[in-house]
């Protein structure tokens, strides 16, 4: 799944491409699940389909925005559709006799044949088309009439602070850790203290400050916590710079992988030489993910 770095790359990339300014002349929904709602066990809506399909035609896109993990499109009239690629979801934006854009799961056939049988939804522009490709259909696309039905749904009521974000501070990181009788990398995850940090950037924070992704939050001391602060600051920002990781299926909106692979230290280097002591690095699951650490450097 893309974590923060890459879904703001993508949100930028498609700034870049000019998807801003360009008018939904009609949409053309082929799973209605996708944007019946959220849960992995949704019903399909045919009363939000139709709502989805009829609010966004005739709808200019004016802004795209991002939150954590979610792409946030705003439309003029006030209109707002959320967008979640989960793990197989794939954004196209395609001008006729232009290299089609993309950013999401890699699906090949996509660059190809548009649409295609991964297709689920079809935004028809005045110039071109965004299409929404999703392998295993995890991903969902919601929409609000106004900003009063996005803000009643408290869709991130759950979520922390940015963590690029000036209200990010270390008074209230560690305040957060301190309260907190999880693991690291169960905190990290759960998106409640710090939004965007996955399994990916977990471990490399973590690394960094010198702190085991199995460490109970309370027992941090403050300097540690400062540590693990800069580092989330420090990695994400650089990650961002450079447009994001790939491991494996990770594309950017114009088909390039993120080099920030080239800067990992721990994730997926299991059984390898930790660069900093030499020691192996060890591999164990913590929260159902796999987790990779140095048993030396990190305390």
């Amino acid at each position: 799944m893309p974590e923060l770095p890459e879904v703001e790359s993508l949100r930028r990339s498609l700034i870049s491409a000019g998807l801003i300014g360009k008018k939904v002349l009609a949409v053309e929904i082929l799973e209605p699940k996708m944007v019946s709602g959220k849960g992995n066990k949704r019903r399909v809506s045919k009363s939000k389909t139709e709502e989805f399909k009829n609010g966004l035609k005739n709808q200019k896109i004016i802004l795209l925005d991002r939150r954590a993990k979610n792409l946030i499109f705003r439309f003029s009239g006030g209109k707002i559709m959320l967008v979640h690629l989960k793990m197989t979801g794939q954004l196209v934006y395609q001008e006729k006799n232009h290299q089609p854009v993309l950013g999401g799961h890699p699906i090949e056939e996509s660059v190809r044949n548009l649409p295609n049988k991964f297709t689920r939804v079809i935004f028809k522009l005045n110039q071109g088309n965004l299409f929404y490709n999703d392998t295993r259909k995890f991903g969902y696309l919601l929409y609000y009439p106004n900003e009063k039905a996005f803000e009643n749904e408290s869709h991130f009521k759950a979520l922390g602070l940015e963590p690029l974000s000036k209200e990010f501070t270390l008074e209230y990181f560690w305040t957060a850790l301190k309260q907190n009788r999880r693991s690291l990398k169960a905190a990290l995850l759960d998106q409640g203290i710090v939004t965007g940090l996955g399994n990916i950037y977990c471990d490399e924070t973590a690394f960094a400050s010198g702190i085991r992704p199995s460490r109970i939050c309370a027992t941090i001391k403050k300097p540690e916590a400062e540590k693990l602060y800069l580092a989330i600051r420090r990695i994400l920002a650089k990650a961002i710079e450079l447009k994001g990781t790939s491991i494996s299926d990770y594309l950017l909106s114009d088909g390039r992988r993120g080099n920030y692979a080239r800067e990992l230290k721990v994730y997926g280097k299991g059984g390898e030489n930790c660069e900093k002591c030499k020691k192996s690095l060890k591999t164990i699951q913590l929260t159902g993910r796999t987790t990779v650490f140095c048993p030396r450097c990190q305390k």
